[in-house]
């Protein structure tokens, strides 16, 4: 048994760190490098690794790994309590990965995802025991239809899912005990549609707990058709947001699983994010619990 049971994205990563003399370069400038880190990305391991350094107990599956890069990958995680036995490695596969150049103010992602997701199944079907065997579960949605197979099976066997980015029309996003969207995917799915009344549509849709972010402004957050309440994130300077959406869930769920009220929950899971954006490379370095907490005491006015 382990606590939680995540189905999504795992990547090779590498985070290249700008002078804090530079910027991102326009088209035909230069940038001078600091730094150059080894990371891995994702949503799903991402937030596996934040679960992981609040001392819970995780299993992942996912996409394929390169052979090239799952070496990498392996010793980047071995020490963190995240069960990794069913990935699979693949000969002959590149597999997924990630640049990340981060100046003061940014970050900027280079990758193969829109590739990847366009073309055949390049991801493990989901095995049921796994799903019986967690308390809870992470769903990322992207896996077609293996992704919303996670779903029918937590749905068979009671267990609760968390989610992300799913149009309110889609299954996963109707049957989550939790989905968040962001404003990149009410931006691409919904470009017409005022977020107010975006929001009133997953009210009527959704039976779980409804989230909407919006950067560094108040999230707004429900049940159902409850009344939309609001909240607004811990104020910092963020040193690297990749992987702030992410680790953002691991609060979310961190929280589902201790049963705590839902503003309780947001406020936690806000300051995962706060913590992870003030550290680097993306969540590898973030803090523990007692970091986390530690930060809440030191900012409960800060937001």
């Amino acid at each position: 048994m382990y606590d939680v049971y995540l189905f999504g994205m795992i990547s090779a990563s590498t985070v290249f760190i700008l002078d804090k003399d530079f910027l991102f370069p326009k088209p035909n400038e230069y940038a001078e490098i600091h730094k150059e880190l080894p990371s891995v990305g994702g949503e799903a391991i991402n937030t596996a690794i934040v679960l992981s350094k609040l001392g819970i107990t995780t299993k992942m599956d996912g996409n394929w790994l390169g052979k090239k890069n799952s070496t990498k990958i392996f010793s980047l995680l071995k020490s963190y309590n995240i069960d990794l036995s069913q990935l699979s490695v693949k000969d002959g596969y590149n597999g997924t990965e990630e640049v990340v150049i981060v100046d003061q103010n940014t970050r900027t992602v280079f990758g193969n995802y829109i590739t990847f997701h366009a073309g055949d199944r390049q991801w493990n079907y989901p095995k049921e025991s796994d799903i019986q065997n967690a308390k809870i579960i992470s769903i990322d949605p992207y896996f077609k239809q293996e992704s919303l197979s996670v779903a029918h099976m937590c749905i068979k066997h009671h267990k609760p899912y968390v989610s992300i980015d799913c149009r309110y029309e889609d299954f996963i996003a109707q049957h989550a005990e939790a989905i968040i969207i962001s404003h990149e995917l009410r931006n691409q799915s919904y470009p017409n549609i005022d977020p107010e009344n975006l929001f009133k549509k997953y009210q009527n849709n959704c039976k779980g707990l409804i989230i909407f972010t919006f950067g560094e402004n108040d999230l707004w957050y429900s049940r159902g058709n409850d009344e939309k309440k609001y909240f607004s994130p811990y104020k910092i300077i963020p040193i690297d947001t990749t992987g702030a959406g992410d680790s953002f869930r691991s609060g979310i769920i961190y929280g589902l699983l201790n049963s705590w009220k839902d503003r309780d929950i947001i406020d936690f899971a806000c300051a995962v994010s706060a913590c992870v954006c003030l550290s680097i490379p993306h969540t590898l370095n973030s803090p523990n619990l007692d970091g986390v907490t530690k930060f809440m005491e030191e900012n409960s006015n800060n937001h």
